[in-house]
């Protein structure tokens, strides 16, 4: 990818990732303020919803866009607005919750492999196949023997999803301790938000720092070249809308989708 704004976010591979260093209330590379960013943003928009129209007319490539995140941290919020232009006939989000009994049953990826782009889709994840590599690790539910191995065997499925043309775009929405207390106060006191709380959040909340160490390991074990990470500072959401949309943008831009030649139809005359 030239670099563009989105360099800011990428993860170099082989870079060891420390959080603590990011401030989530970076505003770096902004256009300026709250508004004017918001200002800029249904120009970006376009340009997104013009660049997806030609993917899914073209039919040769996909993109694939995971979105991870502690609690709180903005998964829902980014898909929200960054992809709500699109053609929906191309492009979808797709939720992982736990794992059921019949995924279980399968090799860890099984159920992640169906729900890929076919060509010319966008599709979004909102959790992942990063889940057995973070909550797993964090709660201690699987040996380390077991799912340490399995960043090299998402390095080797990422990569083949990349060789079939289905680019592959990984953000971590990036979000401090006291924005994720504030955030989840918020939905307790709210009705209309409070189904979102459950009291399992405080309990996962008690293992910031696990979380933490978890993600910032996924990420340098796994940002590619053809699979790279970008963490996004997510304390302001305003931000983070821009930035994720600005780091579709450029990916597709490489991408190049072009609508494909229309058939002779010389002569032709609509009665």
């Amino acid at each position: 990818m030239a670099d563009g704004e989105a360099h800011r976010w990428r993860i170099k591979p082989g870079h060891a990732l420390d959080l603590a260093t990011i401030d989530t209330r970076s505003t770096a590379g902004a256009p300026g303020s709250d508004a004017e960013t918001k200002e800029a943003a249904p120009a970006l928009a376009d340009r997104l919803r013009d660049l997806q129209e030609r993917l899914w007319a073209e039919r040769r490539q996909s993109l694939l866009v995971v979105f991870q995140a502690i609690d709180a941290g903005g998964k829902d919020g980014a898909a929200k607005h960054v992809f709500r232009g699109l053609d929906p006939a191309g492009a979808r989000v797709v939720a992982f919750g736990a794992p059921n009994e019949e995924e279980l049953a399968h090799d860890f990826l099984w159920r992640i492999h169906r729900h890929t782009p076919a060509r010319g889709e966008v599709v979004v994840f909102n959790r992942s196949h990063y889940e057995d590599v973070l909550v797993v690790r964090v709660h201690d539910l699987v040996p380390e023997s077991v799912w340490r191995p399995r960043y090299e065997t998402i390095d080797h499925f990422e990569a083949g999803l990349a060789e079939a043309g289905t680019r592959v775009v990984k953000v971590f929405l990036h979000i401090s301790r006291a924005e994720q207390a504030k955030r989840l106060q918020a939905r307790l006191d709210d009705p209309t938000k409070r189904w979102k709380f459950r009291r399992g959040d405080l309990e996962e909340r008690a293992l910031w720092d696990d979380y933490q160490a978890a993600f910032a390991e996924a990420i340098s074990q796994t940002s590619t070249t053809v699979a790279p990470w970008y963490v996004v500072p997510a304390d302001r959401k305003w931000y983070r809308n821009w930035a994720v949309s600005r780091i579709l943008v450029e990916t597709l831009e490489t991408m190049d989708p072009r609508y494909p030649p229309a058939e002779d139809l010389a002569g032709v005359v609509i009665t």
